[in-house]
C-alpha cells in the first residue's frame, strides 16, 4: 500500500517542555518517552484516538512532529473520519491519491487552541512530577541509615528544608534537630536517612541528627578500626547535644577499643563532638557481665554495691555519699544514659555502712538553730552532729570554747539528738 508523507511545517512548541529538559534530572530517553506519552493523551482527546498518530520528538533540537495516517475511501464512504478520509478530500491534498493509499498529514498542534496547550502543560507537568516522585524514592529508599550531606534551603519554625546534590527536597524535623544547632541558609550540613515515606506516590525523605545511628556512623567513619571490624559498636544512648555514653568492645585482644575510638588526646572524637554541638561522649568497654556493664555505664562514679533482679531489669546501686551526685549526674543525665544503655531502671542509694557515713552537717540544722550558735560550735572544731553529741558537754559551755548558755546547749543537743531517733 503506497504511503505519501507531507511536509508542511508545524508548530514549534519547544517552550512547552524546555522548561522540564533543562530543569529537571530526567534521562534523554524518559524524557522522550514522557513528551510523546502526553501527546498522545491529548490527541487522544481531540481525535477520540490515538492509534493512527505518530509523533516524532527531538529534546537535543527541542521540536516535534506530530503526523495523523488515514486510509483512502471512496465519497461518501468514510465512516470515521479520524482514521479515513475521501477521495476527494484526498485529491486536494495531492491529486494523484487513489482508494486504498494511506494519507499521512502533519498536525498543527496550534490550530487546537489554546485550551488544549494548556492541557498538554499540565499533562507533560503531572507526568515530569511522578518521574520525579519515583526517582526520589528510588534514590534513597534503600539508603536508611546512611550519612548524607545536604544544602539547607529553607528554615521553618518546625522543619528544616535541605536539598541534596541532585537539588532534591530532604526535611529535617525539629524533633531530630540538635536543640544546639544553629542553622543558616546555604550551609551544608550532615544527617542519617532516618525514615523514607512514599504516601500516595508522594515521597517524604526524613533525616535525623539526634539518632544514636547517626552518632554511630560517625564513629565508624573516624575509627578505622570499627570500619574493619575490629571493635564493635554494642550500644548507645544519647541525650542529643548534651551527652552519650557508647559502649564498644574489641575482637582483638592487642587493641583497646576505648583508647582506639577516643584516640590519642581524644583527636578522633573532636570532629565528632564539634559535629553534635559540644555533646560530650563517654566510651565504654562492652561485658556481658551485667553488674560490671551498669558500673562502667554509671562511670565517672564508683559503685560499692549493686543487687540486680534481671526479670524485672531492675538494679539497686549502692555508693558513697560522696559518689551519689556523680552517679546521677547533672540534670540526671548519667544515671538516665546509663539507664538507657544496659536497658536497666537504676535506682540509686546512699550507702550507710557505719556511724560515720550517716552522720549529719551541722548546716543541715540551720533552720532550727540560730547560725550564730552553729557558727560558735564549728569554731571549736565540732563540724557534725554527731561529733556535737559526742563532745564533753563543758566543750560547749566553757567561756574559752563555745561560751554557750546551758538551756541553750540542751536544745541544740534534743535537736540533734532528734535527727537520730
Amino acid at each position: 500500500m503506497a504511503t505519501k508523507k507531507m511536509t508542511n511545517e508545524g508548530p514549534n512548541l519547544i517552550e512547552t517542555f524546555r522548561e522540564f529538559k533543562e530543569t529537571k534530572n530526567i534521562d534523554r530517553t524518559t524524557l522522550v518517552s514522557v513528551l510523546e506519552e502526553s501527546f498522545r493523551n491529548v490527541l487522544a482527546k481531540i481525535f477520540g484516538s490515538d492509534e493512527n498518530i505518530d509523533v516524532i520528538v527531538n529534546p537535543d533540537k527541542g521540536d516535534f512532529e506530530i503526523y495523523r495516517n488515514r486510509i483512502v475511501v471512496a465519497d461518501g464512504e468514510v465512516v470515521d473520519e479520524n482514521k479515513e478520509i475521501s477521495l476527494s478530500d484526498a485529491k486536494k491534498i495531492e491529486p494523484d491519491y487513489e482508494e486504498g493509499e494511506e494519507v499521512t498529514e502533519r498536525v498543527d498542534f496550534n490550530k487546537f487552541g489554546r485550551r488544549y496547550i494548556l492541557t498538554l502543560r499540565q499533562t507533560l507537568a503531572s507526568k515530569i512530577l511522578e518521574l520525579e516522585h519515583d526517582s526520589l524514592y528510588q534514590k534513597y529508599k534503600d539508603r536508611v541509615g546512611e550519612v548524607i550531606s545536604g544544602e539547607i534551603y529553607q528554615i521553618w519554625k518546625r522543619e528544616v528544608l535541605v536539598v541534596d546534590d541532585e537539588n532534591n527536597e530532604l526535611i529535617l524535623p525539629k524533633l531530630e534537630q540538635i536543640p544546639n544547632d544553629n542553622y543558616r541558609k546555604g550551609d551544608t550540613i550532615r544527617a542519617i536517612v532516618h525514615e523514607v515515606k512514599n504516601d500516595n506516590n508522594n515521597p517524604k525523605i526524613i533525616l535525623s541528627r539526634t539518632s544514636p545511628l547517626f552518632l554511630q556512623r560517625l564513629l565508624e567513619a573516624e575509627v578505622p578500626e570499627i570500619a574493619d571490624g575490629l571493635i564493635s559498636i554494642k550500644g548507645i544512648a544519647r541525650m542529643p547535644g548534651e551527652r552519650a555514653k557508647v559502649a564498644v568492645e574489641s575482637y582483638d585482644d592487642r587493641i583497646d577499643p576505648v583508647g582506639a575510638c577516643v584516640g590519642v588526646k581524644g583527636s578522633r572524637v573532636h570532629g565528632i563532638v564539634r559535629e553534635l554541638c559540644n555533646e560530650n561522649i563517654d566510651v565504654i568497654n562492652y561485658t556481658q557481665n551485667t553488674n560490671l556493664y551498669i558500673q562502667r555505664a554509671l562511670s565517672p562514679a564508683q559503685v560499692s554495691s549493686i543487687s540486680i533482679n534481671e526479670e524485672e531489669k531492675k538494679a539497686e546501686v549502692y555508693l558513697s555519699p560522696e559518689q551519689v551526685s556523680l552517679a546521677i549526674g547533672k540534670s540526671g543525665l548519667n544515671i538516665k544514659l546509663a539507664s538507657m544503655l544496659t536497658g536497666f531502671t537504676i535506682d540509686v542509694f546512699r550507702e550507710v555502712n557505719n556511724e560515720e557515713e550517716d552522720d549529719v552537717d551541722l548546716e543541715e540544722f540551720k533552720d532550727e538553730i540560730e547560725p550564730w550558735i552553729i557558727d560558735s560550735i564549728k569554731g571549736i572544731g565540732l563540724d557534725t552532729a554527731k561529733a556535737v553529741l559526742k563532745a564533753p558537754r563543758e566543750m560547749l559551755t566553757d567561756k574559752d570554747k563555745a561560751d554557750l548558755e546551758e538551756e541553750t546547749v540542751e536544745e541544740v543537743l534534743r535537736i540533734l539528738r532528734a535527727e537520730f531517733e
